[in-house]
């Protein structure tokens, strides 16, 4: 199965964001559904059945070393030219260390890959094509500063390519784990 480990904003934060960029989300770009939105920690990839246990044991462990984080979704940037997301602000470096400890997690497994950045946390608003250019919808995101939110837990998420809605990524919640107060 493929599996992301992820924080995920909660609804009020969704709900400002997806508010903000009502006007612009007809920009001719791919947007990806809000519901689907989360910050991810690492990537896994195609996970063998046999191993997500000790996954889930290893993310469990991980989760206990790390507090909760005050993040907030604000600001915009662009991944070569054909992906747009809106930053996190707030207790990042926390997050940076809960990111690598769940990188850590999956690579004494054998998964995922190593990351030739420096780790960028975000969330993917939207994909384009060639013919459009993200720019725009960037810069009126520039100065979105969304709501704050209590980062409590880390999710283990399995990815179902092309099952969701318009064939986008259905994403199913496996495990969650609490971070430690």
């Amino acid at each position: 199965m493929r599996l992301f480990a992820a924080v995920t904003p909660p609804e009020d934060a969704v709900t400002h964001l997806a508010d903000h960029i009502a006007a612009i989300r007809d920009a001719g770009l791919r947007w990806s559904d809000a519901t689907t939105w989360h910050v991810t920690t690492a990537f896994y990839g195609e996970v063998a059945d046999s191993a997500v246990a000790e996954l889930q044991e290893r993310l469990a462990r991980a989760a206990r070393r790390h507090h909760p984080m005050s993040l907030r979704l604000g600001g915009a940037g662009q991944f070569g030219g054909t992906v747009l997301w809106v930053g996190i602000r707030g207790d990042v470096e926390e997050l940076r260390r809960l990111a690598a400890a769940t990188v850590a997690a999956g690579r004494r497994l054998g998964l995922g890959r190593r990351e030739p950045r420096r780790y960028r946390p975000h969330v993917t608003l939207a994909r384009n094509s060639a013919r459009h250019n993200v720019r725009p919808c960037m810069a009126a995101l520039s100065d979105y500063d969304g709501p704050t939110w209590r980062a409590d837990h880390l999710t283990l998420v399995r990815s179902h390519l092309g099952a969701g809605a318009g064939g986008r990524a259905l994403h199913e919640p496996v495990a969650r784990f609490p971070l430690t107060e």
